[in-house]
């Protein structure tokens, strides 16, 4: 990985001190990159820089539960339903007084991307959604699917358990690790690059979001009250408008990448879906150039 030059800064939203990694000049039109489960901003690393050339002012937020970002009150549920990571983007974007800005995430930053795309329509000027469509289908989450899509789980079914959230908290940085060689079976990345990203999951509440993530999702644990109806929305699966490119890892270990596409039907605008080949799950760290293109070229259009 090469070295990539950012400052951390810190901004406080109503539930978070959230933290983020910010590139390039301060009045540049901003561009927003969110990581995913088990990532951090390091995943961007090579992906900041030419936007940031290009003149453009890229935040790379630590999502709740990771690094240095931590809740301000002890009483706050510690979530990671998907309602609680669109809700966290939107509460930044208001505490940097953005008030527009370009989007790429991949697995739950996808998630938190695609949620204000189709909740906050006039919030977001483009879209790259790193798996596509990721807007959760919580009750159709109960019907069991193929064996083949099944096994590839094994970590999330784990986590329903108390043996599963005892491990992770035990073994948080070996956990990670073993899913990025399995995620992204091609990509030969090294310690170092591994060193650089571990440390964001001995945040206090890591294990505690994580769990929660992966239990709400299947139904197996409430969400927080206070986002009920954000989650009824989000129950409708409401398409995007914004003009979206959605990237796939031909080789991704969790998720299988689709033949045909079955997500253009919730995109309303400019949609193209890309298969990237050899590239596994952590899109924009095996294939930056590819993500940071993708960007370029809609922020240009």
């Amino acid at each position: 990985m090469t070295g990539a030059l950012f400052q951390i800064r810190n901004v406080r939203t109503p539930l978070l001190e959230l933290a983020y990694l910010e590139h390039g000049p301060s009045d540049g039109d901003p561009v927003v990159l969110l990581h995913g489960f088990p990532y951090d901003p390091r995943c961007f690393d090579e992906v900041a820089p030419p936007l940031a050339a290009a003149g453009y002012r890229v935040i790379v937020p630590y999502l709740r539960g990771y690094g240095p970002t931590r809740f301000l009150s002890a009483d706050t549920m510690r979530s990671g339903q998907q309602a609680a990571l669109g809700r966290d983007l939107i509460d930044l974007l208001d505490a940097l007084s953005i008030g527009r800005a370009a989007l790429m995430g991949f697995d739950w930053g996808g998630r938190a991307a695609c949620i204000v795309a189709a909740l906050w329509r006039d919030r977001v000027r483009c879209l790259v959604a790193g798996g596509g469509y990721s807007i959760q289908n919580i009750e159709g989450s109960v019907k069991p699917q193929p064996p083949e899509a099944e096994y590839r789980l094994w970590y999330q079914y784990y986590f329903h358990t108390p043996r599963g959230r005892e491990g992770l908290a035990a073994h948080r940085r070996d956990f990670a690790e073993l899913l990025w060689r399995l995620w992204s079976p091609l990509w030969q990345f090294d310690s170092a690059t591994y060193a650089a990203t571990a440390p964001s999951f001995d945040n206090p509440d890591f294990v505690e979001v994580v769990i929660h993530s992966y239990r709400h999702r299947f139904g197996y644990a409430p969400g927080d009250p206070g986002l009920e109806e954000l989650e009824r929305a989000l129950a409708k699966r409401p398409s995007i408008a914004a003009p979206t490119i959605a990237l796939w890892g031909a080789a991704d270990g969790v998720v299988k990448a689709p033949n045909p596409d079955p997500d253009a039907g919730f995109f309303s605008g400019r949609y193209e879906c890309r298969l990237l080949a050899g590239i596994g799950h952590n899109i924009p760290q095996e294939a930056p150039k590819a993500t940071a293109a993708a960007l370029l070229e809609l922020l240009g259009a």
